[in-house]
């Protein structure tokens, strides 16, 4: 078994993840592989809502708003 080391874990922040570790009844690398993996897939179904799911806009009002945006860099200050 190798050891590793975690920088900068702050006392209430490693006492509260062993605590979770013996009220699981479960070893601590076993818990950080868990959470590791329930993050990875949290994180994917994240993006995949944002990334397929329902338009916030319709194609009219997403168009307009392209259009005013295009109006607003054209002005003087907006880009030097």
């Amino acid at each position: 078994m190798e050891t590793k080391c975690i920088k900068c874990v702050d006392e209430e922040t490693w006492k509260k993840f062993k605590n979770l570790a013996e009220n699981n009844k479960i070893n601590m690398s076993i818990l950080l592989r868990i959470m590791v993996n329930e993050f990875e897939k949290s994180n994917k179904k994240f993006w995949d809502e944002i990334l397929n799911g329902d338009k916030l806009l319709n194609d009219k009002e997403a168009d307009e708003m392209r259009k005013i945006t295009r109006e607003f860099r054209k002005e003087r200050g907006f880009r030097e």
